[in-house]
């Protein structure tokens, strides 16, 4: 596009809007903020050119880029590496945990992988560390073909840029070659658009030399349909002859096809010891100019062979080396024969130095390989482990699935793909996980393997939100494993139960009865005993009744309290356990072990993890009285569910509190998200009736509305094996029914929970007895049990309960026209119940005392409303002494945002400085809105 070709500061023909656009870009970012722009076109529509229009108007800026490149798709951490690698000096400046995760992500450093989430928030900072110092702008071409954790990275840094100074913008060819990340078109896009006629003319006419036909030119412009790269290129395939006397192209051939045989032709008109130059270029993708020169030793090539390329303009050798562009990489590469391929590998193999690059050698030996051979596959095998170390299962798994491809022997070949389906369904590939499972099961395997295989195959089913349809699949493996690998059965076990706890509404051929009773006849799992007690616990409860399984599960919550467990035994029991202390009215256990959770989750960068620990730590929270805290929480799991692309998560932990809150439009908004979140996921259909009724339940009762109360929660209690939520909703359902003239059905409840609560025999347990029962009896046997469950509440740390047992002690009272006794009781719950925020409640107090006579004034918003989630996470982080890096490394989010939030929040709150922050929380008027 340019007037003068090959001067990347020339004026753009035909690009006024586009480099106006680029040019604000460059301007704001100058002033102190932040912008983002995806420039999309197809191949050769001058999305390069542009992005050399920005780095040349970007003085004053400090520039930064990457280039994708097809053949480093499938190695981790390329794209970003290009990026930072100028910048690692600045990795001393970073928290220590974002120090470790880019450390290693870029091989600095050994260990574990680094979480992939984890890799953009320590991106963000590196980068906001060096627009401290003067502002960056980052480009990257060829987005299409970088990595997909060096994508995802970029596209997580792109929607959290603020007032960092970093421009960002990202070159995307169209149409993709490969699945997009839906995320990267939610950014500021710019289509750039084909020139037009008398632009591309004109273009046309600076690079063509000599006289050119008006119908040439004309069928030239018509056929290249605007695109500059096809107007540049495509005249210089050409001689004088066909030029003047008639562009003939095959008209089966498309303008891209034309782009592509126009880069062969160019490629082949070069000497055959520069095309050999080329091809070893082509196939290194690190553009690595020192192991060029040692591979084209190697290939005996002389070191000026490079020059009629470069004197061409399709390679610079430099610093690195480049090709002019994308197309002519491929070009290089396609021209060559399998053979001159083979030899070139397995030169740049014996030039990569084993202890430094031992991946990209054994890439490069498996694309000299003529065949199956173990050797290689072996070396994959190994680099596999290596890669997974680095850049998790997804690199993994394309190393272990090219092995596989190499074996020779089938039974070994087999194994190889079954660990190459493991770690991509790890990965969350589900559909290639799927591929590869069917694939290694054609081949010889023996009992062991062909159950793995079973039990794979219904994980991946599972995990792909098929429930249901996993139940029968897991149930089957669990049996076949039985007598082959008891501690791989009763992980089968556990996801079976695990699977139809969750569809257990849903029709499907297995229903929970059946999968625990089979746990319950299967073989005792390997020690430690816990979790076998655990699962055998819950099993009992669904088959015999909860009275008969709870307390071998407070056995096992007793084990699980009284010894840390390792990060991999943590993570894979914490969240049954935490739930199952919640369902057994241990509220104990419920918060040291869902604290656990979190602390351990947050610890190894657990990602995947987190936001249903960060669940099961809201859901305590909320019943010890602290929503504030609970908000918190759930602030950092919206940000995690975003991160994640997890909206399903981000709905389903906000009925955890706003039910609470009495806020029936931001209930009703986050039922019905849930709902259509969970339509297209089979199998969440129970989990989903489940929770949105019981919040529904929850709601209704505190603002007074019984009837919509009692159906709500008859509808979520309707199947106790459910537990959790289930049970909760019979505890709803007993003071919806008693208000709403169904006392019979109340007194039924009552006795069910009742029976739970004995069983189980804590103070919460006990107390939930007494309260359920006290509304459904009479005289002194009715306030007895009411002041049974205030004393049994106040010797927990279950505070909404203990709160609304006066509520319903002084409604009783007022009712008996103790006005005076009422009012005392009252007042405790309006206290408490409005100091802590569940308004809906306290509101029904409120309500109450009128009645007594008593006069209360509602409770004042004022600058307790003011602050959003997030700026109460941040103040509360800030109090605690954190500085905006740490925060900023907590939050997903860069410390120049966190620096923004903080002016919000002192102009919010009226104060001047941090130290303000924590005696402002104190006095509670800086609570999350």
């Amino acid at each position: 596009m340019p007037v003068a070709d090959g001067d990347p500061g020339a004026r753009l023909r035909g690009r006024q809007v586009e480099c106006g656009a680029l040019d604000s870009l460059v301007a704001t970012v100058r002033t102190g903020r932040s912008a983002v722009l995806v420039l999309r076109g197809e191949m050769g529509i001058g999305k390069t050119a542009l992005l050399n229009h920005v780095r040349a108007g970007s003085a004053g800026c400090r520039p930064a880029g990457a280039v994708g490149i097809e053949s480093e798709t499938e190695l981790p951490f390329g794209g970003l590496h290009q990026l930072c690698a100028p910048f690692l000096g600045h990795l001393g400046s970073l928290p220590a945990s974002q120090r470790d995760t880019l450390g290693r992500a870029f091989g600095l450093i050994t260990g574990a992988s680094p979480d992939h989430l984890l890799v953009g928030p320590a991106v963000l900072s590196l980068l906001t560390e060096v627009a401290a110092k003067e502002p960056l702008i980052c480009v990257v071409d060829d987005v299409q073909w970088l990595d997909d954790i060096s994508l995802h990275t970029l596209v997580f840094v792109a929607r959290n840029l603020r007032a960092e100074r970093i421009g960002l913008v990202l070159a995307v060819r169209e149409p993709s070659l490969e699945a997009e990340p839906a995320e990267l078109a939610e950014l500021p896009q710019l289509v750039v658009e084909p020139l037009s006629d008398n632009d591309a003319g004109a273009l046309l006419e600076s690079v063509v030399p000599g006289r050119l036909d008006e119908r040439v030119r004309n069928r030239i412009v018509a056929e290249t349909q605007g695109n500059p790269l096809a107007l540049l290129e495509m005249p210089r395939g050409l001689t004088p002859a066909e030029l003047a006397g008639g562009f003939a192209r095959p008209d089966a051939y498309a303008w891209a096809g034309q782009i592509d045989l126009s880069f062969l032709r160019r490629v082949q008109a070069l000497p055959s010891e520069t095309q050999l130059m080329l091809l070893v270029a082509a196939a290194e993708p690190m553009g690595d100019v020192a192991l060029l020169a040692r591979a084209a030793e190697l290939l005996e090539i002389d070191p000026s062979a490079a020059s009629p390329a470069e004197a061409a303009g399709l390679i610079t050798i430099g610093a690195r080396v480049r090709f002019r562009h994308p197309g002519m990489r491929a070009a290089a590469y396609r021209v060559a024969t399998a053979e001159a391929r083979r030899d070139v590998h397995r030169a740049l193999a014996e030039a990569t130095a084993p202890d430094t690059d031992p991946d990209h050698r054994a890439w490069h030996l498996a694309g000299a390989a003529t065949g199956p051979d173990e050797a290689v596959a072996v070396e994959l095998e190994r680099s596999a482990g290596r890669a997974q170390a680095r850049g998790g299962v997804a690199a993994a798994a394309a190393f272990l699935e090219r092995a596989a491809e190499l074996t020779p022997d089938r039974t070994v070949r087999g194994a190889r793909t079954m660990n190459a389906a493991r770690a991509m369904y790890q990965a969350g590939g589900y559909e290639s996980a799927r591929e590869l499972l069917a694939a290694a099961t054609l081949g010889p395997m023996g009992e062991h393997r062909l159950a793995e295989a079973a039990l794979l195959r219904g994980r991946i089913l599972f995990a792909s939100k098929s429930s249901g349809d996993a139940v029968p699949l897991l149930l089957a493996a669990a049996r076949r494993l039985e007598p082959l690998d008891a501690g791989l059965s009763q992980e089968a076990y556990r996801d079976a139960l695990n699977a139809a706890l969750i569809a257990d509404r849903v029709p499907h051929r297995i229903h929970l009865q059946e999968v625990a009773t089979a746990m319950l006849a299967a073989p005792q799992g390997p020690s430690p005993a816990r979790g076998d007690l655990l699962l055998r616990g819950l099993a009992t409860m669904i088959v015999d009744g909860f009275a008969a399984g709870a307390p071998m599960v407070h056995k096992a919550l007793a084990a699980f309290c009284a010894e840390e467990l390792s990060a991999e035994e943590g993570l894979g029991w914490y969240p049954l356990a935490a739930r199952m202390a919640f369902n057994v009215w241990d509220f104990h256990s419920s918060t040291v072990l869902s604290t656990r959770l979190v602390d351990l989750a947050r610890e190894v960068g657990a990602l995947s993890v987190l936001p249903s620990a960060l669940l099961q730590l809201v859901s305590n929270r909320v019943l010890a009285g602290e929503l504030d805290h609970a908000d918190l929480l759930i602030a950092e799991a919206q940000i995690i569910g975003e991160a994640t692309n997890s909206p399903y998560l981000t709905h389903y932990v906000s009925l955890v509190t706003e039910p609470w809150k009495g806020r029936e439009k931001a209930t009703l908004r986050a039922i019905d998200a849930m709902t259509l979140d969970a339509a297209s996921q089979q199998g969440q259909q129970g989990k989903v009736l489940s929770s949105t009724q019981w919040a529904k339940a929850v709601l209704y009762n505190g603002l007074g509305r019984y009837g919509e109360a009692y159906a709500a929660a008859e509808e979520a209690g309707a199947n106790l094996q459910e537990l959790g939520l289930a049970i909760r909703s019979k505890i709803e359902l007993v003071e919806a029914a008693t208000r709403s003239g169904r006392p019979d059905r109340a007194a039924e409840a009552a006795r069910q929970i009742d029976d739970m609560a004995r069983a189980s025999g804590t103070d919460w347990a006990l107390g939930t007895s007494a309260v359920v029962r006290a509304q459904v009896s009479e005289g002194p046997e009715a306030e007895a049990l009411y002041r049974e469950a205030i004393e049994r509440f106040g010797r927990t740390d279950v505070r909404i309960t203990y709160a609304r047992s006066h509520l319903l002690y002084g409604e009783w009272l007022r009712r008996e026209n103790r006005r005076v006794d009422a009012r005392e009781q009252l007042n405790i719950a309006h206290e408490v119940l409005s100091r802590i925020g569940v308004d809906g409640f306290a509101e029904r107090a409120r309500h109450e005392l009128h009645a007594t006579g008593a006069s209360v004034r509602r409770r004042p918003e004022g600058a307790h409303a003011a602050l959003t989630a997030q700026e109460a996470q941040v103040a509360r982080l800030a109090a605690d002494g954190m500085t905006n890096p740490e925060i900023g490394a907590q939050l997903f989010i860069s410390p120049h945002t966190v620096e923004w939030h903080l002016r919000k929040i002192f102009a919010k709150l009226g104060i001047a400085s941090r130290r303000q922050i924590n005696d402002t929380l104190l006095d509670g008027t800086a609570a999350p809105a």
